[in-house]
């Protein structure tokens, strides 16, 4: 149980400090925002309770596969803001994200790339 906690914390903590970090500093806190803490604090999890090297590095492979189909939204999210306001803005990113991974998820397809 301890050690459930431990994570929690730590991982709460991370999200924590990239929030404090972009009331300070757009810059920063973006810079902290898009480097991969939270993946490499899973993959870390996963080596420590002893998972199989087979699952850390197929983690890895679908967590790059999965950012891919994201990334318009960072576009797309900053253009809506001013003309929608906050959380229509939010909704509608996040029906974009699922149609450009619906999207994306059926093009990979044809690659050999399960992503569904």
């Amino acid at each position: 149980m301890a050690w459930l906690v431990t994570k929690y914390l730590i991982t709460a903590a991370v999200v924590v400090l990239v929030s404090e970090a972009a009331k300070r500093s757009d810059r920063l806190g973006g810079l902290l925002g898009a480097l991969p803490m939270v993946t490499l604090l899973a993959l870390i999890w996963l080596q420590l309770e002893h998972q199989p090297q087979q699952k850390i590095a197929n983690h890895a492979w679908y967590t790059f596969w999965y950012v891919l189909p994201t990334l318009p939204m960072f576009l797309i999210f900053p253009a809506l803001l001013p003309r929608l306001g906050f959380w229509p803005t939010l909704l509608t990113c996040a029906a974009i994200t699922a149609a450009c991974f619906g999207l994306f998820a059926l093009a990979v397809r044809r690659f050999g790339i399960e992503l569904l």
